[in-house]
């Protein structure tokens, strides 16, 4: 059975990743339809999830789970430990008696509770109870009203019951829920640049400037390059270190730039340098930079895979550096159409940052959804460039688990 399974971060109010939602569907077929459907993503849970290994998809953070009525009846939740997961109950589940029990037997088990897109119906003693009982009840910030989103936060605050605001797509949404009080954060607002356009692309950016337009040239000189990255004692610990790291396994211990450079071959090299140029960034304010780094990271690392998947692997770096350098406008606050002039990329990686119709631009939106867990653009997508989509959740889990092993002992997060 294909199962398709993406994660979102979820923040606290400084701004930390504090627990990961797991988006998942089965495929776009029913191939049971002698089997309940909730009994078939019982099993995908179970088998997909525990069989993966939960720890490689959420870094060891707990993950809130969508769980409905009848996977609450068959007590799922149970086959987790209560560390691994939120139990997220969702708003169409009616609170019975018999629900509410298990909440409580749940909550006795050490497990936190969590209500999904909730509603407040007035009058409803049963649904009164089951928000005394959670840990966390989400609200839907794009969608619901002001008027009801303070009428749950005043009952909230009553119950003394933690708020998480979903679908926060702009800093300026993330701010106001903050200032309502609300405890947690989750959607792509993260991601989304606040312009400052006085600001120019940071110096430590020009630094790299004479090593990476020497790796573009057509004959590039090993010893010219060699000099370049000796020269920069940093650059040279960090590039070293990088590359020696399990996450990227050389089959030989490195130990000198030019070794590096006759081992991994020039396309390599250029691609560390613009991992080390990326990572930059994040010795700076922006707190959430390490959640934007590991998904420049995985975006980068799943278009290598999926050009690999195309029979592209000669042009895998271009895909590679149009997956991490897809966030950079998030990262330097700056427009895209800034950065990339004055970046010596080539045109059709700045054309694919910039938006601009081409494959790379194509396989970056496909990895996109994958992320987002828009599951119908995801098929059309993979029809779209000709890729397997059984193949994906396969290349997203090792995408992630390989950022990871970047990020582990703050290898791409310390100066």
């Amino acid at each position: 059975m294909e199962v398709f399974v993406a994660r979102q971060p979820i923040f606290n109010s400084k701004e930390e990743t504090i627990a990961y939602e797991l988006l998942y569907r089965r495929n776009h077929q029913n191939e049971f339809p002698s089997i309940n459907g909730d009994q078939a993503t019982a099993e995908v849970l179970i088998n997909s999830f525990l069989s993966i290994g939960i720890d490689k998809l959420s870094n060891g953070k707990p993950c809130f789970i969508n769980f409905t009525q009848n996977l609450l009846m068959l007590k799922v939740p149970a086959y987790f430990r209560p560390r691994e997961i939120v139990v997220e109950i969702l708003e169409d589940v009616t609170p019975s008696k018999s629900i509410l029990q298990i909440c409580r037997e749940l909550k006795s088990q050490g497990y936190q509770i969590a209500l999904d897109d909730f509603i407040l119906y007035e009058n409803s003693e049963d649904h009164h109870e089951l928000m005394r009982l959670a840990d966390i009840i989400k609200v839907d910030f794009l969608n619901t009203s002001v008027e009801k989103r303070t009428e749950i936060e005043a009952l909230a605050k009553l119950l003394n019951v933690k708020l998480l605001a979903e679908k926060v797509e702009t800093m300026g949404e993330y701010h106001e829920a903050k200032k309502k009080g609300y405890s947690y954060f989750q959607g792509y607002f993260f991601s989304k640049p606040i312009i400052l356009s006085s600001h120019d692309v940071p110096a430590y950016f020009h630094s790299y400037y004479s090593v990476i337009q020497n790796l573009s040239v057509s004959e590039p000189n090993i010893q010219i390059i060699t000099n370049l990255i000796e020269q920069d004692v940093s650059l040279s610990y960090k590039l070293l270190r990088l590359i020696n790291s399990p996450a990227y396994r050389p089959k030989q211990k490195i130990s000198s730039i030019r070794q590096a450079i006759v081992l991994l071959g020039l396309i390599e090299i250029q691609k560390w340098i613009y991992v080390l140029a990326v990572r930059e960034k994040n010795t700076l304010e922006n707190k959430m930079s390490e959640e934007i780094i590991r998904t420049c990271l995985t975006r980068a690392k799943m278009c290598e895979l999926i050009a690999g998947n195309k029979k592209e692997e000669k042009k895998s770096s271009m895909y590679f550096l149009t997956g991490m350098f897809s966030m950079l406008d998030a990262i330097l606050s700056m427009p895209m159409e800034h950065i990339v002039k004055e970046l010596p990329l080539m045109d059709i990686i700045s054309d694919a940052l910039k938006g601009k119709e081409n494959d790379l631009k194509d396989v970056l939106d496909l990895v996109i959804a994958v992320e987002k867990a828009e599951w119908e653009k995801v098929f059309v997508l993979s029809g779209k460039i000709n890729s397997d989509p059984a193949k994906l959740f396969e290349f997203y889990t090792f995408s992630c688990s390989w950022a990871e092993e970047l990020l582990k002992d703050d290898l791409l997060l310390v100066p």
